[in-house]
This record gives C-alpha cells, structure tokens and sequence, in this order.
C-alpha cells in the first residue's frame, strides 16, 4: 500500500497487463520511487486521454492516486515515446531485454534514480544507434554495478592480487576472475580471454562516450555475451527469456 495520497514523477512502462475490459495494469520503473505497478484506467479505449502516454517502453510524467488495490494512474504526459523501437524487431527485442533484466534485478519501491537514467539511456541507444551488441552488454555490466552485483574485475576474487593481462577465469559463484593458480579452489569457473577481461574493464569504467567507438570482432563479442549471461543466470537463478528469443533471431540472420 502506498504511503501518499498522490505523487507526481516520471517512469518508464516496463510491462502492462490488461484488466477487465478497458484497462491496464502497468509496472513503472519510476524515478522518484522505483518500481510501482498502477492501474491505467479506460487505457485501452481509442477515446482515453492516456492512450498514447501508457506505452510499453515509453517514459511519461505520471500523477498517480492512492487506490485500494492498486494506485491510479490519473494523469499521463509523454516524455519520450523511443518511435525507433517500434520500427525494427531486433531493437524492440534488445528494448525487451534491458527491461527484462532490470525487471528482475528490483523489487517494488526500491528507489534508485541512476538506474531510471541508465534505462532511459539505454532506451535511447537501442532505438537510434546500431552497435547493439555493444550496448547490452554496457548496460548489463552498469545495471550489475547499481544493483550491487558488480563483478570484481581487476584483483583475483580468491587471493585479492593485481590482475595481470593475460587469460583468466571468471567465477559467478564467487563474484569475478581469478588467477589460474586458484583455479583447484573453484573448478566451475569458466576461462576468460586476456582480450575479454580488457574489454570488460573498460566497459565497467567508462562513459558510453567513449565506449560506443570500440569495434570489436564478432568472437570476442560472443565471448562477452556468454560470460556476463553465465553470471547474471546464476544470480537470477533463471535464464532471460530475451536472450534465447535474441540468438535465435541472430542465428537466422545469419
């Protein structure tokens, strides 16, 4: 139950539901209170003065009411719809992604206002540049570091020792690389290029800026993905159902 009789703030639409036979239940990622879920209600009615605000992806101004079993959703006003993810497939499925992962990653009402930014960002990136590989795996790398799961990257998880550049091994289990020496302490970790470590280094420290000039081989990419989806299913205890649907599209492309 919410703690204010109404509130004003700004929120992304992260998945809608229909109710009855003209409204949605919608999960915000807002900025001032985290994740909420609202009733939009006569949405789904061509007449409604929040159709076209309440969009799935879409950022809006919201002024949402106390309710009894939901809150109320009595105002909407677009901020910024994204209309490029609505014209590709493959940009609204890395769309679909990045509010799958941080979806899971929140509870209801944990504010944290950098990771409203960062998905407001990430939108914008999927729907008007084209280095998408790229992308996602900056914004899951930042979505790790706000959440609390960041990976160490740069001393050995076991023995707390610089890490060199060379070929490593990455532990989910225990939280980021470790030598090759300690690899009998934790037998399921997987091996890691010298070239992937750098990489990820370098996603995790700095600004997209600088970032989305990177060009990097598709082998290497493949590799990035896999280790950062090896260690986000281990912490999430489930695969994302975007990532199969993402290299099944790939593969077909192919």
């Amino acid at each position: 139950m919410s703690r204010f009789k109404s509130r004003r703030t700004e929120g992304i639409v992260l998945r809608r539901k229909d109710m009855g036979e003209s409204d949605r239940l919608l999960t915000i990622f807002t900025r001032e209170y985290g994740k909420l879920k609202a009733l939009s209600k006569g949405s789904r009615k061509p007449t409604s003065r929040q159709t076209g605000h309440v969009e799935l992806f879409g950022r809006s101004a919201f002024l949402i009411a106390d309710g009894n079993t939901f809150d109320i959703i009595t105002q909407a006003e677009s901020v910024e719809m994204y209309p490029g993810l609505r014209d590709d497939l493959i940009r609204t499925i890395y769309a679909g992604h990045i509010v799958e992962l941080l979806d899971r990653f929140t509870e209801e009402e944990d504010k944290n206002s950098s990771l409203f930014y960062l998905l407001a960002d990430g939108l914008s990136w999927f729907a008007n540049e084209d280095n998408h590989l790229l992308a996602a795996r900056y914004f899951e790398l930042r979505l790790l570091s706000l959440t609390g799961f960041q990976p160490q990257l740069f001393t050995c998880v076991i023995s707390q020792e610089p890490i060199e550049q060379e070929d490593q091994y990455f532990s989910a289990e225990i939280g980021g690389l470790l030598k090759p020496e300690h690899l009998a302490a934790e037998k399921r970790a997987r091996p890691v290029s010298a070239s992937a470590v750098k990489v990820m280094r370098f996603l995790q420290t700095r600004p997209w800026e600088q970032v989305r000039e990177l060009k990097l081989r598709r082998d290497l990419h493949q590799e990035l993905e896999d280790i950062l989806h090896y260690y986000i299913t281990f912490h999430l205890e489930r695969r994302l159902q975007t990532v199969d649907f993402l290299r099944r599209i790939r593969y077909e492309n192919q």
